[in-house]
């Protein structure tokens, strides 16, 4: 069976965007279809300067609302990145593998580090390798394809590149994965910059939906969103980005076509009014049962429990053997567990 991988990164409120793009699919189709496996990267958090308590409340809300949004645990495996130990023990073997050219080449490194400089600022190390540990988190499970929004498939390239290299080196340890877009909704744009992916770290507060938004927070925001100049509802991704997005969103929550929604709608206020009411139909049984968890953590945190342990037992013989590949001499067993055995 074709084993998935994705993650989610703790850096703020999980929004519309996170469902449309990727969490939706995740429950309807991946996890019947694939042996799929699904983390929050919380050790991805850190990349930033960060508040140690927000991190960890993030976290458990991001685990949280992947349950409520579908994922089951008795489907698929859901845990948090820290809880287990290969990731970090495979992202120091593969940064002994990747470059420092190749690091510095990566988009969201060079804007963000781009930014700090222009303010006399400086970012982390761990913002320059962190990539690496993506690909360590992906590499550790043998994962077949990775579902990724398209300005996150420069690191699934990245992971391509540094497994080939390994087994061309080491000799074949790892899967060499591929990424995969979803059809609809890859890229949920802000609905004050329509330019700009609705992002969950972003300040802009009245651009984004949040899944845990009241219906009536959902309603102003989408109301209040940034269209183009002129009064035709068209669908037209350069020229009019503001229509086109919100085409797209309701697209995504109706199951129908961005083309043919266009047609239908006589007006902005009235596509407006559509998207908004389809935005809350969507989010409406995510919140419940994002309630329902909310009430009973003990079943979160055993969830959390039972995916970090299978999780180490499909990580563990990979990351195991790829340190016997590159040359690192095996722990020696205590005399007396030997005794046992």
């Amino acid at each position: 069976m074709t084993r998935v991988f994705s993650g989610i990164k703790p850096t703020g409120h999980l929004t519309l965007g996170n469902y449309l793009g990727a969490m939706r699919q995740w429950a309807a189709v991946d996890q019947h279809q694939a042996d799929a496996v699904f983390c929050i990267v919380d050790l991805h958090g850190m990349t930033v300067d960060h508040d140690p308590a927000r991190l960890r409340r993030l976290t458990r809300q991001g685990a949280t609302l992947l349950l409520a949004a579908g994922l089951d645990p008795e489907l698929c495996t859901v845990f948090v990145q820290s809880h287990v130990d290969e990731h970090a023990r495979l992202s120091y073997v593969l940064e002994c593998v990747a470059t420092d050219g190749e690091m510095r080449r990566m988009i969201q490194y060079k804007e963000k580090a781009a930014g700090e400089r222009a303010r006399g600022g400086s970012v982390r190390l761990s913002l320059l390798t962190y990539p690496v540990l993506m690909a360590a988190d992906i590499l550790a499970y043998g994962a077949d394809e990775v579902p990724v929004g398209d300005d996150q498939a420069q690191h699934v390239e990245l992971a391509r590149d540094l497994a080939v290299r390994f087994n061309q080196r080491y000799g074949h340890t790892f899967v060499v994965p591929k990424a995969t877009l979803p059809r609809v909704a890859a890229r949920v744009m802000n609905l004050q910059e329509p330019t700009s992916k609705m992002g969950k770290s972003d300040d802009s507060g009245p651009g984004i939906v949040y899944l845990l938004d009241e219906p009536d927070v959902v309603r102003k925001k989408v109301m209040r969103a940034v269209t183009d100049s002129g009064r035709e509802v068209v669908y037209d991704r350069e020229g009019r980005p503001g229509v086109t997005n919100l085409l797209e969103i309701l697209a995504a929550c109706t199951g129908g076509n961005p083309e043919s929604l266009a047609d239908v709608h006589q007006s902005y206020g009235a596509l407006k009014k559509d998207t908004a009411e389809a935005v809350v139909e969507v989010l409406r049984p995510v919140q419940a049962r994002h309630k329902e968890l909310c009430a009973d953590p003990g079943y979160v945190e055993e969830v959390l429990r039972h995916g970090a342990e299978k999780a180490r037992a499909m990580a563990r013989p990979t990351v195991d053997t790829a340190y016997r590949a590159i040359g690192l001499l095996p722990p020696v067993a205590e005399p007396a567990l030997n005794a046992a055995r």
